[in-house]
């Protein structure tokens, strides 16, 4: 009787510890608006910096990711990357929202990476 106690006890405590929990999905993404902003494709990215360069068909731009994780490279994403300032963009490979100061935009690739690898070693 002690040993089916002893056995019995511990596989009431897991059962009893278990629980479902519902976890709502993320806002719905509208993606006819975010397919008809500007494409572009993340072509620089670190792990270890905050900065990325997207290439969109006027040039490359430069962004630092806010409030998130930096994009990888070959990512496909969408919004006004021809703007100074703080944007939303869509990233269309991972299917969320992201927030992103442009810091330059229609550069050509080498000034896009020399102004990224800058920003993140300034020294």
């Amino acid at each position: 009787m002690k040993k089916m106690l002893l056995l019995f006890l511990p596989l009431v405590l897991v059962l009893a510890s278990c629980t479902r929990t519902y976890v709502e999905p993320g806002p719905v993404i509208d993606e006819r608006y975010w397919l008809s902003q500007e494409r572009g494709v993340v072509v620089y990215s670190g792990f270890d910096c905050d900065f990325f360069v997207v290439e969109t068909r006027y040039g490359y731009t430069v962004i630092r990711s806010w409030g998130g994780f930096t994009p990888l490279r070959g990512a496909v994403v969408y919004g006004n990357f021809s703007r100074f300032g703080v944007q939303s963009f869509y990233n269309r490979s991972e299917g969320m929202i992201q927030q992103g100061n442009v810091i330059d935009y229609w550069l050509t690739y080498w000034d896009a990476i020399d102004l990224a690898d800058f920003e993140c070693n300034p020294f």
